[in-house]
């Protein structure tokens, strides 16, 4: 009787709240949680790796090797587990190793992009969004068995969770284009911003969890929580508010009335790519976020090892200060988003005139802090103001790459956002493998300047060419183009 009663003033306080803030909420939650499965490994990992005294030995023909001790093998070299057994195993990891590993997820993740919003326009972004959220879960916990198994098994369960969080963004995009009416398209997007959040609590939560209590119980704590947000998100979310059961007529109603100026075609999963692979618009929107997730990959994998090993700064306080800049990038984001919003709702600037203007802020302005970076010196404070300077101006972002899929083709939202970050995720496994080849002989200042150096050109040229060629306005090939309305309201 008791939990009746209590389910009842639950659900009534949730009643009060406008449906679709419980939908933006569970968006913002549902990055949070992907971004938290995805960055912990690069504190993890610094944990787990004896790269300093690992053991290499050469192939040569007198050699051989039980299958079950070895690791990594390639042309020259193999790599053993170290044979500790106590709770703060660590491995023999080199500089090598360590980069697939942190590319694994990367090389997951990029494929089901491609089909990502696909799926959420056949079953429901929701439950898409349900089932990679529970199926990361169980991957993160079983990764220290992983980890014991052997590298290969290690490399496979980050490739599987980044193969979840592929499907993610996509259907997230598809379900915002459901939900978010046109004047708060810019704050419904910011809510994605809840993976940079999630970085945010991860770095500093995941050095604290490693240093006190063992490496193992950064992978537990998260892949708990995850499973919860889970079955939050399958009870609160729904597909469209058509179909939601709890959601106020009025709601729905202004809902329906801002996005009905745009017809859509629920028959069609996947956009006319004959007109898509020669739209100039499109690819100066690939470009764009393929520099913008460059900048951000490249700082989720990379900065924890910059702080670490060459500002020596130790552990914990590596993982507070690389989160900074994601802390900067959450409030820019937002920031940014509902100015955004204020200057297309009173109509002061037009759609294109937004998205390329605020291109300042998301890529010239954080390339420029870069290069900065390379000329200011070697004071570890000054660095870390700087990094945060540049990330934080990309939270811009929300106004530009994060958001212009919905512009351009608002009927293939989820699908355009899964193609462009198809293109883009591939930074992810690239970023990696340059921090290597600098830093393969050691880890300073000098060689981290050309890292940045080429972060800072990859932010700046995708910004100057979508100034000169990308849109805001609706691509003819989006089914419903012919209603004006959708004209007039995006044009620059």
């Amino acid at each position: 009787m008791v939990q009746t009663v209590n389910a009842k003033l639950l659900s009534s306080i949730f009643d009060k709240i406008p449906t679709r803030l419980n939908v933006a909420l569970l968006l913002f939650m549902a990055s949070f949680i992907s971004y938290m499965l995805r960055v912990n490994f690069s504190i993890i990992i610094i944990k787990m790796s004896a790269d300093t005294n690992a053991t290499t030995i050469q192939i040569n023909s007198s050699l051989t090797a039980s299958s079950s001790d070895l690791l990594l093998t390639n042309e020259t070299d193999v790599v053993y587990r170290s044979s500790h057994n106590d709770d703060d195993d660590q491995f023999n990891w080199d500089k090598k190793a360590q980069g697939l590993l942190l590319s694994a997820y990367f090389y997951g993740y990029l494929f089901p992009n491609l089909i990502g919003g696909s799926l959420a326009e056949m079953y429901g972004g929701r439950k898409v969004v349900f089932f990679t959220m529970l199926i990361s879960s169980i991957i993160t916990a079983l990764s220290p068995f992983a980890a014991h198994n052997n590298f290969i098994f290690m490399f496979i369960m980050r490739f599987v969770l980044g193969l979840m969080g592929g499907f993610l963004y996509p259907a997230l995009h598809q379900i915002i284009s459901k939900w978010a009416p046109f004047e708060e398209k810019g704050k419904f997007v910011s809510t994605l911003m809840g993976g940079v959040f999630g970085t945010v609590i991860s770095w500093p939560l995941t050095g604290y969890i490693t240093e006190h209590f063992g490496w193992r119980h950064a992978f537990y704590a998260p892949a708990v929580l995850s499973m919860l947000i889970s079955f939050v998100w399958l009870y609160f979310v729904h597909d469209s508010p058509t179909v939601h059961p709890r959601i106020t007529k009025a709601e729905k109603e202004l809902i329906e009335k801002s996005l009905g100026a745009v017809k859509t075609d629920k028959k069609k999963h996947w956009p006319p790519m004959n007109h898509v692979l020669k739209s100039l618009p499109f690819y100066s929107l690939v470009f764009l976020h393929f520099g913008g997730t460059f900048g951000l990959f490249f700082l989720i994998t990379a900065a924890p090892k910059f702080m670490s090993e060459v500002l020596k700064f130790k552990l914990t306080e590596a993982g507070i200060l690389s989160s900074l800049p994601y802390l900067a990038r959450l409030i820019a984001g937002y920031i940014f988003g509902s100015i955004g919003d204020t200057l297309r709702h009173k109509k002061i600037l037009g759609t294109t005139a937004i998205r390329k203007s605020f291109c300042i802020f998301s890529h010239i302005i954080p390339g420029l802090f870069l290069l900065l970076l390379c000329k200011i010196g070697y004071d570890p404070y000054i660095c870390v103001a700087v990094i945060t300077l540049s990330l934080g101006f990309n939270g811009a972002a929300t106004m530009t790459n994060l958001q212009n899929s919905q512009d351009l083709a608002p009927s293939f939202a989820g699908q355009l956002y899964g193609i462009i970050n198809f293109v883009a995720t591939t930074s992810g496994f690239i970023s990696p493998l340059i921090v290597a080849y600098f830093t393969q002989e050691r880890s300073t200042m000098d060689e981290w300047q050309w890292i940045f150096i080429i972060g800072a050109f990859v932010y700046i040229l995708p910004g100057l060419f979508f100034i000169a060629f990308g849109s805001g306005e609706v691509q003819k090939w989006n089914e419903g183009q012919s209603d004006s309305k959708s004209d007039e309201k995006n044009k620059p």
